[in-house]
């Protein structure tokens, strides 16, 4: 059960603070005063987010350039989401799935980034808020998967398949979401929320 300090604004779970700079539990913080009121973890991550002393590693958010309806629809839900929650999000910077979630973040007052395949920032869709050129091509798929604490992946093709791949290879937290493709290792989760939930058991070490 996590709670927070009313006092501090500190996050505690048992005797042990959070350090949202280090993402490390520490005993002997600042003690939660009266035993500090329940939190949900989706929240808590929420509220760490918007500190300034909080080192924001991102979540990625990946899937097809050539998307179905619904996969955009989705893309677009879980990239607001995510910027409501001022979750530092980053995609391929492209077209289809990608420029959906770049969309809903920005919109939600979110700063998307685009990891680009390509040689220019201009490359970006409109939505991208933070353009990193790489010039790697396909290549830049591991360094999606490699900068992020956690996949999502939203439906997806043989370049959503690499990255997923990679995102496991690294030791990542890999979920699906709609007709994601299978891999092994990959969570499959209900919707959006169940999604945003094993992100913030993750970022916490708490038990899935």
């Amino acid at each position: 059960m996590l709670s927070i300090c009313e006092q501090n604004q500190t996050l505690h779970h048992g005797e042990a603070a959070f350090d949202p700079w280090t993402w490390s539990w520490r005993r002997g913080g600042p003690a939660a005063a009266n035993g500090g009121v329940p939190i949900d973890a989706v929240e808590a991550m929420g509220l760490l987010f918007r500190r300034p002393a909080c080192r924001r590693v991102p979540v990625a958010v990946i899937g097809p350039k050539n998307a179905s309806p619904r996969q955009l629809e989705v893309a677009e839900a879980l990239g607001r989401r995510l910027g409501e929650l001022r979750v530092p999000m980053i995609t391929g910077g492209k077209a289809g799935v990608m420029e959906a979630a770049s969309r809903g973040c920005l919109a939600a007052g979110g700063l998307p980034i685009g990891i680009l395949p390509d040689d220019e920032w201009t490359a970006a869709n409109d939505f991208v808020a933070i353009p990193l050129a790489t010039g790697l091509g396909s290549a830049r798929n591991a360094v999606i998967a490699r900068a992020a604490f956690a996949l999502i992946a939203v439906g997806g093709e043989y370049g959503t398949l690499s990255e997923m791949a990679f995102g496991l290879h690294f030791q990542r937290l890999v979920l699906a979401l709609e007709d994601a493709p299978h891999v092994p290792g990959a969570i499959r989760a209900e919707d959006i929320e169940a999604a945003l939930r094993h992100i913030a058991n993750c970022l916490f070490a708490l038990e899935q």
